[in-house]
């Protein structure tokens, strides 16, 4: 099976600075961690800057408690001209436990110019099955 385009992985350890009053991780903070695989993965992609366009979904599914480790995997499952679907899920995980989904989004991420303008993606080395 092939990895797919734009695919990222960032492992994260919920910090006591990341948590909210319950000990669990702020919403706000795993929110920044999506939004941060997301950029790395479209950038990734499109091998130049881009701008998140928005958020078409943000699912918690689960707490994430301070000492877990989260491991969060981006892919882009849409290209379009100079937009990017970006899919990321994260696994919360502590040793000997087995990883359970935690987080999950799904991201609109536009490629743009040194002007901050939408660019068009060069799709040569992309995977036919991605290209819309």
């Amino acid at each position: 099976m092939k990895t797919p385009d734009g695919a990222v992985e960032l492992r994260e350890l919920v910090l006591p600075v990341l948590a909210n009053h319950h000990g669990t991780l702020f919403a706000g903070h795993g929110l920044q961690l999506l939004a941060k695989a997301a950029f790395l993965s479209a950038r990734g992609l499109a091998q130049r800057e881009v701008v998140m366009a928005g958020v078409t979904g943000v699912d918690f599914l689960a707490p994430v408690g301070v000492g877990q480790q989260l491991l969060l995997r981006a892919w882009v499952s849409r290209v379009g001209r100079s937009s990017m679907t970006v899919c990321v899920t994260g696994l919360g995980d502590l040793p000997g436990i087995p990883a359970e989904e935690v987080l999950k989004g799904v991201f609109e991420m536009v490629a743009v110019d040194s002007a901050g303008r939408p660019a068009p993606i060069d799709r040569s080395y992309l995977n036919p099955e991605t290209q819309t």
